[in-house]
Parts: C-alpha cells; sequence; structure tokens
C-alpha cells in the first residue's frame, strides 16, 4: 500500500478523551518512512514496517518537542500544538512521516508528503508556523 494522505490518527481523539496523550507532559518522536509503509488514521503505534533508512537515520525517528498554544477568538478560543522540525544528514528518501508517543497507542498523525523526498546532504521535516492557522494540531 502507499500514502493516501495525510491523517490524524484516532489513537490521538481516544487519548485527548482519555487522557493517555498530555502535549506538555509526554515526550514524542518522528519516524520516516518509504511508499511501502502502511499508515493511515488507523495507525494505533510506530512500526519499523516501510520505515526509511540512510544517511544519520535511525530506526524509530528522531524526539521532536511538542509546543502547545491557545489563541482567543470571536467565538471561544482555538488550541494549537505543533512540533519542533527534526533534521538527519546523509542521503535519505522518505514519502511521508508519522509523529508518536512512545508506546502502545501512541500514534498522533501520519504526514504525507505528496511524493517521494530526496535529500544528499540535510533531510529536514519543516513543521508549519506554530499558530492559530497552521499549526500541525487545532483544536477549536
Amino acid at each position: 500500500m502507499s500514502f493516501t494522505g495525510n491523517y490524524s490518527c484516532n489513537t490521538l481523539r481516544s487519548g485527548l478523551i482519555n487522557g493517555s496523550i498530555d502535549f506538555s507532559t509526554d515526550t514524542f518522536f518522528l519516524a520516516l518512512y518509504t511508499n511501502a509503509a502502511t499508515l493511515d488514521q488507523n495507525t494505533t503505534q510506530y512500526t519499523s514496517a516501510g520505515e526509511a533508512s540512510g544517511g544519520t537515520y535511525s530506526p524509530g525517528g528522531l524526539q521532536v518537542n511538542a509546543t502547545v498554544g491557545t489563541q482567543a477568538t470571536p467565538s471561544g478560543s482555538i488550541v494549537f500544538v505543533d512540533f519542533s522540525s527534526p533534521s538527519w544528514t546523509g542521503q535519505i528518501t522518505a514519502r511521508g512521516a508519522l509523529i508518536y508517543k512512545a508506546g502502545a497507542n501512541g500514534a498522533i498523525c501520519v504526514l504525507d508528503f505528496g511524493n517521494d523526498k530526496t535529500s544528499n546532504i540535510a533531510f529536514t521535516v519543516q513543521m508549519p508556523a506554530n499558530n492559530s492557522t497552521s499549526a500541525l494540531i487545532r483544536l477549536g
């Protein structure tokens, strides 16, 4: 199977409700994947199946820091979460990524890069601006 889009994982939604995911205290990682990976909204946790390799990339990816913010709006407020932009060196090809909390049922979101991305020097996953209109995760 191949990447079919960007997804917030079902485990994110249930984790926010039952308290098993806390963006203020939990540790998160971003792992890179090839188009051979099967990742979608039903992904529940990190898997090594279809994971990218090469350069300084190691299985499991890199830790990313979560930043939580809030912005008042006329109808209430928007809470948003963004992550730091991880970077590796050397030749790496990836089609997408998974942000996850270590442990069972920790999948947060699947990122589809749209096509294979290859770097020979530095491979960086650039996160969007951390604000109420651009952050990776927004709840309002």
